[in-house]
């Protein structure tokens, strides 16, 4: 029996050891693998495909983002006379003409196409982020899904700023400037043109830290290199105040430029944070895993 015994569990010893080896070198190198790490990353349902099925999930997705395009123009049509009415608002005491037949319709196409884009963004965005997030593993998606939210955010931040700032001292200075000449009438279409022109230009040079997170989380540009530019910046948004700027007045130049120049120090900022939370965890899971 003592001779039986050890060899009993001897021989049956060695086959389980095999076999747990064997499923652990089954199981082992999946988490290991580059696709097997990236699988728990990627959205559940996601498979590879080929250039055509991305050019038709492209299209799809694009035609879905115009319908809701003009969805939102269809509501805000429906609207348009109180959203005319708000436009005017700045122009205090400004008497408005309808210069040609037809004039107001266009004009009321007009200001509905842009207020339908304004309330389509955030879907337009997210069809845009779901396309392209598949091919992103889990820290960029981090950096990307807020740079897109904060996108939208920051061009509503864009209109705001127009509406309170831009355009009531455009109309200040230029109203004021020839009132002792001229009595002011202006064209219906020219007045909202002006407006909305200013309040789309402000709303996307309020994507500019948007465009410095980007390109810092892709490694293209640090913030090191963003602040000792600063001087360039500078020069750079005094001349995107005079093009973006449909009046040409220095006191709406001379604010679109402070406001560039203040987004692009807070996208330094960001970066900057970005760098150091990129750094953090490398830094941080060592001691992590020695305490453990």
């Amino acid at each position: 029996m003592t001779d039986t015994s050890p060899q009993d569990p001897g021989r049956a010893g060695p086959p389980p050891p095999i076999r747990i080896e064997v499923g652990r070198g089954a199981r082992e190198p999946r988490p290991a693998t580059p696709s097997g790490a990236l699988a728990g990353e990627e959205f559940p349902g996601e498979v590879e495909m080929s250039l055509v099925d991305h050019i038709e999930e492209l299209r799809r997705r694009v035609l879905r983002a115009l319908l809701a395009l003009l969805a939102g123009a269809a509501l805000c049509l429906v609207f348009v006379k109180p959203l005319v009415r708000l436009l005017e608002m700045p122009a205090e005491g400004i008497r408005f003409l309808q210069l040609a037949p037809g004039e107001f319709l266009f004009v009321s196409l007009k200001v509905a196409g842009y207020a339908g884009l304004t309330l389509a963004l955030p879907y337009v965005l997210y069809e845009g982020l779901a396309f392209v997030l598949p091919g992103l593993n889990r820290r960029e998606r981090r950096l990307v899904a807020p740079a897109v939210a904060g996108s939208a955010v920051l061009f509503a931040a864009g209109l705001a700023f127009a509406w309170w700032a831009l355009v009531p001292a455009a109309l200040r200075f230029l109203v004021s400037y020839g009132a002792d000449v001229v009595e002011p009438s202006w064209s219906i279409e020219r007045y909202l043109d002006f407006v909305l022109l200013l309040m789309v230009a402000t709303g996307l040079a309020f994507q500019l830290p948007v465009l410095q997170l980007l390109l810092g989380a892709l490694g293209l540009v640090r913030s090191g290199a963003m602040l000792s530019g600063w001087r360039w910046v500078v020069l750079l948004a005094a001349l995107a105040g005079a093009v973006l700027t449909p009046s040409t007045d220095p006191v709406t130049m001379l604010l679109l430029t402070g406001a560039i120049s203040a987004l692009y120090l807070v996208g330094v900022g960001l970066v900057a944070f970005s760098e150091r939370l990129r750094a953090w965890p490398a830094g941080a899971q060592p001691l992590g895993s020695e305490e453990a």
